[in-house]
């Protein structure tokens, strides 16, 4: 929400007041240097008045929030967040990056190509990228909208799926894993996501489906919507001495990112590209120097014998394909995972994450049990949830004992931490440094 606050002002809105019960960096210090930091945090009704044009409602509010009831009393159009960016661009051709995974990078590395292309374009993304001031921009001179499109709903009082407001003129799907649980009870809920998204394009459209995935593929294939369908799969590659190289037809690229499913990522990404009028060769040399997103397996500290990769994988499909990039890029390798969302901490759903730990030297996954009490789940057993990933991994329920597991790793390793949450409060990017 900060970052489509700091877009508006930039083009030249006028934002007259945000509002949050709490505020932390780096939105506070964005915020304060636009000028357009809120006084105090907190909810003010009487902020709320019927001169505003609009309001924006993200889905952090409740239902009840004060300020969003008298925003209702006054008759205010109010927008959720997606809701509005397509307000903001139903003007332009929108590009809509969609799927259970690889969404933030697949659209970072579009973005990237596009930047160095020179092809102005507006956007939204879900994570901090190397030369960017903001993760959103709104501009009136942009022809072309690219959309980081979630699956999850809109707002408190708006309970579509993000991506269906985004009415995509052209889309991608990465792939389809059940996730949110809380929101999608069953697979089949959450399959209607996607199906409903597919009806939601704009007729004439383009959508650009994995076809490696079965699931996702089966859902396109039946869908009777007006657009046309493009299939793509993971290109050819291969790894050397932790190098990981694309196999293009103009030869060969070394990349400096790991892992197939970001070779599935970019591949996805090179077709966007080439819908946009990118060159096929102009998009290959943008991804020699494509160093990824934050926390998408993130350098934090590296040394002749240590490294350790911050990313951002919680659901089982992530963890999988962000560990089997590890375990295929380096030899000695450790990984930590932290259970820190609904549907990670979810009884119903840790079965999926059997196996997906497989071929880690050392294999080790935490979570706190105040976090489980505060969602109102059902007590985790620390041995139940060992046996459900499988044999070998350590379960940890304690900050002192994951400190004292990594720092008990071996002098030669390789080190992968995954997590959406902050770890029981442990400073990674403070910690790496003096790990390795």
């Amino acid at each position: 929400m900060h970052n489509l606050a700091l877009a508006l002002a930039e083009r030249g809105d006028t934002v007259i007041t945000g509002s949050d019960d709490a505020i932390f960096e780096p939105s506070r210090s964005r915020l304060a240097a636009a000028g357009i930091l809120p006084e105090s945090e907190g909810w003010f009704p009487e902020k709320i008045t019927s001169d505003l044009d609009a309001v924006i409602l993200g889905m952090h509010a409740r239902a009840d929030n004060p300020e969003l009831l008298r925003a209702q009393e006054l008759g205010l159009p109010i927008y959720s967040y997606p809701e509005y960016l397509y307000e903001a661009t139903k003007g332009k051709t929108r590009v809509v990056v969609g799927g259970s995974h690889g969404k933030t990078s697949t659209t970072s590395m579009l973005l990237h190509a596009l930047r160095i292309d020179g092809l102005n374009v507006d956007y939204m993304v879900g994570a901090q990228l190397a030369g960017y001031q903001t993760m959103v921009r709104l501009s009136n001179s942009a022809e072309w909208a690219v959309f980081e499109g979630d699956e999850y709903l809109s707002s408190p009082i708006d309970l579509r799926p993000k991506f269906h407001l985004y009415r995509a003129n052209v889309a991608i799907l990465t792939g389809m894993a059940w996730d949110h649980v809380n929101v999608f009870p069953t697979m089949a809920e959450y399959e209607r996501a996607f199906s409903g998204f597919l009806e939601s394009m704009e007729p004439g459209g383009t959508v650009i489906y994995n076809e490696e995935d079965e699931a996702l593929t089966a859902v396109v294939l039946a869908d009777q919507s007006p657009i046309r369908k493009i299939p793509y799969r993971t290109p050819a590659y291969r790894v050397e001495n932790n190098q990981w190289i694309w196999e293009t037809p103009h030869g060969d690229l070394p990349l400096r990112i790991m892992g197939r499913h970001n070779l599935s990522n970019a591949e996805g990404a090179r077709w966007l590209a080439l819908e946009m009028g990118i060159q096929e060769e102009d998009f290959y040399d943008a991804m020699a120097t494509f160093e990824g997103a934050q926390r998408r397996l993130e350098v934090l500290a590296e040394s002749d014998a240590r490294c350790v990769h911050l990313d951002f994988a919680h659901a089982p499909s992530k963890v999988k394909a962000t560990v089997a990039a590890y375990v295929e890029t380096y030899e000695h390798t450790a990984g930590l995972l932290e259970l820190h969302t609904f549907s990670s901490l979810n009884p119903a759903f840790i079965p999926g994450y059997a196996g997906t730990m497989e071929g880690l030297g050392q294999a080790m996954v935490y979570f706190d049990p105040a976090a489980v009490a505060h969602k109102k789940l059902p007590a985790l057993d620390p041995a139940w949830v060992q046996a459900t990933f499988g044999p070998g991994v350590q379960v940890f329920t304690r900050q002192e004992e994951v400190q004292a597991a990594l720092e008990a790793l071996p002098a030669a390793c390789h080190l992968l931490i995954m997590s959406s949450g902050n770890m029981g409060g442990i400073d990674v990017r403070t910690w790496a440094p003096s790990w390795v």
